[in-house]
């Protein structure tokens, strides 16, 4: 659940959420469209799995669109789709890479400013400093 959070936070930040929910608005009104425009599309919920499927370019063929306009909606449909899957994982693990590298910073700073104050450590303090240097250099 916490993944989920910072997730939605990350999106909410960089403004890709609202991105996302118009992608979703717009495959709800596309589903609309076709149910009415499209002669095989008889449900909203037909027309709506026919918009997911387009837009992740699965193309199961199980409902295809006949008319002009149809395959309008449908090439549109799938030019969002692909944009979408590009750019939202893009932006959240972009995002987390900067997230990363700040407070890798912000921990190399709290080890530099223990090390300034050596000579002013208690023995637990400097054993704890000797684990983590010690951790640091089996992960390395």
């Amino acid at each position: 659940m916490k993944a989920w959070r910072r997730c939605y936070r990350v999106l909410k930040r960089t403004g890709t959420l609202k991105i996302f929910v118009s992608f979703l608005v717009f495959l709800c009104g596309a589903a609309a469209v076709l149910t009415v425009l499209e002669p095989g599309i008889d449900t909203w919920g037909d027309a709506l799995w026919y918009c997911f499927v387009a837009s992740t370019t699965i193309g199961f063929g199980d409902i295809c669109a006949v008319t002009r306009a149809g395959r309008i909606i449908t090439v549109l449909v799938a030019a969002y789709g692909i944009l979408m899957t590009a750019m939202v994982p893009g932006v959240v693990v972009s995002y987390y890479m900067e997230y990363l590298k700040v407070r890798e910073k912000e921990t190399i700073s709290v080890f530099l400013e223990k090390l300034e104050r050596l000579p002013e450590l208690s023995k637990d303090e400097l054993f704890k400093l000797s684990q983590r240097i010690r951790e640091f250099e089996h992960k390395e």
